[in-house]
């Protein structure tokens, strides 16, 4: 198959590992819709990964991104999961796509969990994402212990960008975007009338954000679940309406935040009967709101992706940050890397250094019978020494990425007569 105009060719090797998937910067909104995978989804993946015995398998789903990480023979079956269990096609996903190998992959998730690969630059709730991630794939049993050292690898790397720059430091989130526009977009806005419909993490950030910068002491609240809406109202004072409500609320409401999270359009031209200007922002992926909303010539509809090129100074501060982020994760990366590349030879290593100096043990009695003077303490010092050189020119010719790893610890399990139970 082809990803990014490359042909893969299917590999018998075991043990490589890929991050595939798509993300904002090639696949719009709509596309990324047909990628988004639902909780139920995601267990089902899981399911089967474990079933078609793939060892490690992660999966992420948020509003800017859907990847998959695992390690696998050849990533068209991880591809595979992921186009199954989602609306999807491998077609459509071979347009937009990327696939990333090994130490491209490693890297490429230490930018995702770290922010760096964020639409709002240092946007850290993906480290949460992907945790969840991690632990969803720990009780389903697909947790490796090369992922879990990764998985904790890229923890402590944002842990520690977070505390040691500024990379996260100033308000702005995709909710904090969608505030900066009605602000800038809609004139005296704390006198408007503003309805948040859904309240998960993204309507909660939004509506926190909308009271703090706007003043607005008009916002309604509307949830499918009612006593939802209630618990965060109550928090700040808010109104909540029965979702039974929305056609009559959204006729008296100036401005409308749609943050649903649902798996379709929650919102369309029927439940409009305006005779006002209605401003529309859908935060949602897959999108919440039906496009025909703009028949309707009173609505004026923004989608997240319009929202993205948020400019102020807190962005600059955060970009100017970016060199110092990059110090901690290769530090951290490459401690990761040479961790993974010793523990595919360390084993053999070890059996290699126990045959030497069973040798050694064998010839040093050898020479105790045979010579009067020997010098066994002398011998001892000599043998070791030599045990130690011969150990470390091996593991370095393992090490060397232009030999075939698994070929050189074969050979050298044949010539040693290792046991490979220990190899």
């Amino acid at each position: 198959m082809k990803i990014n105009g490359k042909r893969h060719i299917s590999s018998t090797s075991e043990g490589n590992f890929y991050a595939i998937g798509l993300n904002y910067k090639k696949a719009d909104a709509d596309t990324r819709g047909h990628f988004s995978i639902s909780d139920t989804a995601q267990q089902n993946i899981l399911a089967q990964a474990k079933k078609e015995n793939i060892p490690s398998l992660t999966v992420i789903s948020t509003c800017n991104r859907t990847e998959l990480y695992g390690e696998a023979e050849h990533p068209f079956q991880i591809i595979k999961l992921l186009c199954k269990h989602t609306q999807g096609t491998v077609e459509e996903f071979e347009k937009v796509a990327y696939v990333h190998k090994n130490k491209e992959a490693v890297s490429h998730l230490f930018k995702v969990g770290t922010g760096l690969d964020s639409q709002i630059l240092g946007d850290f709730e993906i480290i949460s994402q992907l945790r969840s991630g991690f632990r969803r794939s720990k009780k389903a049993g697909l947790m490796t212990p090369f992922m879990e050292r990764m998985a904790n690898a890229v923890i402590q790397a944002s842990k520690k960008i977070k505390n040691e720059t500024e990379i996260s430091s100033g308000a702005t989130s995709v909710s904090f975007a969608a505030v900066q526009y009605i602000m800038a977009r809609v004139p005296y806005v704390s006198e408007k009338n503003i309805l948040l419909f859904g309240t998960g993490k993204i309507g909660r950030n939004t509506c926190e954000n909308l009271i703090k910068h706007t003043k607005n002491e008009h916002i309604t609240l509307i949830n499918r679940t009612k006593n939802k809406a209630e618990k965060i109202a109550g928090k700040f004072n808010l109104v909540v309406k029965d979702y039974a409500n929305i056609q009559s609320e959204i006729a008296q409401t100036d401005v409308m935040i749609v943050a649903t999270g649902a798996q379709s359009p929650t919102i369309s031209k029927e439940l409009l009967y305006l005779n006002r200007p209605l401003l529309i922002l859908d935060l949602s992926i897959p999108k919440n709101v039906s496009n025909n909303v703009t028949e309707n010539p009173f609505v004026t509809l923004v989608h997240l992706d319009d929202l993205s090129n948020v400019t102020d100074k807190t962005l600059e501060h955060r970009a100017s940050q970016i060199p110092m982020a990059k110090e901690i994760i290769e530090d951290i990366e490459t401690e990761f890397n040479t961790w993974a590349e010793n523990r595919k030879f360390a084993p053999t290593i070890q059996a290699l250094k126990v045959k030497l100096v069973e040798i050694k043990a064998g010839e040093i009695d050898f020479q105790r019978k045979k010579l009067n003077d020997f010098n066994e303490e002398q011998a001892e010092i000599i043998s070791n020494r030599i045990i130690q050189k011969i150990t470390t020119h091996f593991a370095n010719h393992l090490k060397d990425d232009s030999i075939s790893t698994s070929k050189s610890v074969e050979l050298i399990n044949k010539v040693f007569q290792l046991s490979t139970e220990t190899s």
